[in-house]
């Protein structure tokens, strides 16, 4: 059964007449019976009483036609869905990201792009680092904002950031005042680690690897957030992005004297699949914003 044969049932069923109906659709009267032959043989019962070229809905086809009817204002609503949800300047882009980055990055970023494209309208998933991969990889979100670890061959990668990582430490240790610090110096400290879901947890295991440093972390927490709680509370040290949900109160933030150490945050997106206008667009944007950010850096410096 294809589409257009229940939209030539649709047309003959209104007009009520094969050759009125056949003009209307702009094909031969011969190929019009032929289509609602095919459709009735396919149902196994006729649609129409036939007085001559004039035609009638019979039981079957009263039926039929309501359910039919029914079928494509759905399909209609279907398209103009598609078509509301993907265009470019009134779309939604679907985006999942880390959880830390939903109290600074994030806000930022949606509410300078709706400035100039204010139809446009997120969806947003946040989460652990299992969490937003598992909604790029189920379709749920067209692209996700997470570290650079994260990336595999399957997949685009974008920077947005550069975070510079620091020494964390609660404002009563005996490493406060001091205006840097070497990882070296954190030997024997309890350390706040983090678990695998973290995005960052990537991140600092590599850069600890390229030290030929390890600590031995006394915890390891579930989220950035729970790592600085610790360090408030005199538990531990650690090393962590200086991002603005990790502004908590009480902690100090030191500078590590290594080279290097900085988080990448960026956008990724699968390569084979099909990103909407609005997706696309929007990717554009951040493209572009973070040329400009580069370009003004190297003028600065």
């Amino acid at each position: 059964m294809e589409l257009t044969q229940l939209e030539y049932f649709l047309t003959v069923a209104r007009l009520e007449h094969m050759t009125s109906a056949s003009k209307a659709l702009r094909i031969t009267q011969p190929a019009l019976s032929h289509a609602i032959s095919k459709l009735e043989s396919e149902l196994g019962v006729p649609l129409f009483e036939r007085k001559g070229r004039n035609v009638h809905l019979n039981r079957y086809g009263l039926m039929f036609s309501s359910r039919v009817e029914e079928a494509l204002r759905n399909i209609e609503n279907g398209v103009r869905e598609i078509e509301e949800s993907s265009n470019a300047e009134s779309g939604v882009v679907h985006i999942s990201y880390l959880n830390i980055l939903g109290v600074d990055l994030i806000p930022s970023l949606i509410r300078d792009y709706q400035a100039d494209h204010p139809q446009v309208r997120f969806e947003l998933y946040q989460g652990n680092h299992g969490d937003i991969v598992e909604a790029l990889e189920n379709g749920t979100s067209d692209m996700l904002i997470t570290s650079r670890e994260t990336t595999g061959e399957d997949k685009e990668w974008l920077v947005i950031r550069r975070l510079p990582i620091y020494i964390v430490v609660s404002a009563a240790h005996r490493f406060a005042s001091r205006a840097s610090l070497s990882l070296f110096e954190l030997s024997g400290e309890p350390f706040v680690g983090l678990k695998t879901n973290c995005g960052l947890k990537h991140t600092i295991t590599s850069l600890f690897s390229n030290t030929n440093f390890e600590l031995a972390p006394t915890y390891d927490a579930e989220d950035l957030i729970t790592v600085a709680g610790f360090i408030k509370a005199g538990l531990g040290v650690s090393v962590l992005p200086q991002t603005l949900g990790l502004m908590l109160d009480g902690l100090v933030w030191i500078p590590i004297e290594e080279a290097g150490w900085e988080w990448e945050v960026g956008m990724q997106w699968r390569k084979d699949r099909y990103l909407s206008p609005a997706s696309r667009r929007f990717l554009e944007y951040v493209q572009e914003t973070r040329e400009v950010a580069d370009s003004d850096l190297r003028v600065t410096t």
